[in-house]
């Protein structure tokens, strides 16, 4: 019944990536330009917070144009692990209670991402 649509695979890949691209510059453009607004600004972004912000849009910008798209996204499967072992784990043991859902689903897609590569629409098809 679903087989007609394996045609458009690389297209829904691309989807993927890119959606998940725009959600990740959004977390480090909130990092450092408090936008969109946060309740609780980061304030001084020369520690962590300053290097999680970067890797967020650095990062986020290689995923969305698919460019380097394997090695950006294995970087980032490892930064999204790391954050949320040392982010919110601490606070509880149940991702929705310590609000490491996302960082959890951002390092199991780009997992996927580095197996899978960039799909359509990507400048490494170009390269």
């Amino acid at each position: 019944m679903f087989d007609g649509l394996s045609a458009y695979r690389p297209q829904a890949l691309a989807a993927l990536r890119i959606m998940t691209a725009l959600l990740f510059i959004e977390h480090g453009t909130q990092k450092f330009f408090n936008f969109p607004p946060s309740d609780q600004p980061f304030g001084d972004l020369m520690n962590l917070i300053g290097l999680a912000g970067a890797l967020e849009i650095a990062g986020g910008l290689l995923i969305l144009l698919g460019l380097f798209t394997r090695p950006a996204a294995f970087v980032l499967c490892g930064f999204m692990a790391v954050a949320y072992f040392m982010a919110h784990a601490p606070q509880s043991f149940f991702p929705i209670n310590n609000r490491g859902d996302a960082a959890i689903l951002f390092c199991f897609v780009f997992l996927y991402l580095t197996a899978a590569g960039p799909g359509a629409f990507a400048l490494d098809n170009r390269r």
